[in-house]
């Protein structure tokens, strides 16, 4: 089994910053890319951004330049720093992942985390 456990949500002022953790452990050999999404009220889940294994990152035009998503793989480990936060990112945000289980081996195996609620005070 694997778990994804993200962290660091709550409540923040526009124009603030928040730090999400989404950490991973369990069964894991490897860790493929990893992504993070948000459902804001009434909407549907959304992706924004993206890492790869290599560390290359992709992001939504509504968060690049405002958000930046990191890895450490020795911890099995992803980060969301997001600043100048704006009303409009409120949601619950949720890390996923594409990974290799080791034991058994199987690849491209998907896996999510509960998500972490943010909301942001206009």
């Amino acid at each position: 089994q694997v778990q994804l456990v993200e962290s660091g949500g709550g409540l923040v002022q526009a124009g603030g910053s928040l730090r999400l953790s989404c950490a991973a452990s369990g069964n894991i050999f490897s860790i493929n890319a990893m992504g993070w999404y948000r459902q804001a009220p009434g909407k549907q889940r959304e992706l924004f951004a993206v890492i790869t294994s290599g560390g290359g990152t992709n992001y939504a035009d509504s968060v690049k330049g405002r958000f930046t998503t990191s890895r450490d793989n020795a911890k099995n480990t992803v980060y969301l720093q997001m600043n100048s936060l704006k009303h409009e990112d409120t949601g619950v945000y949720y890390c996923n992942a594409d990974l290799d289980e080791l034991v058994p081996i199987r690849y491209g195996m998907v896996y999510w985390g509960k998500g972490t609620l943010v909301t942001v005070s206009s």
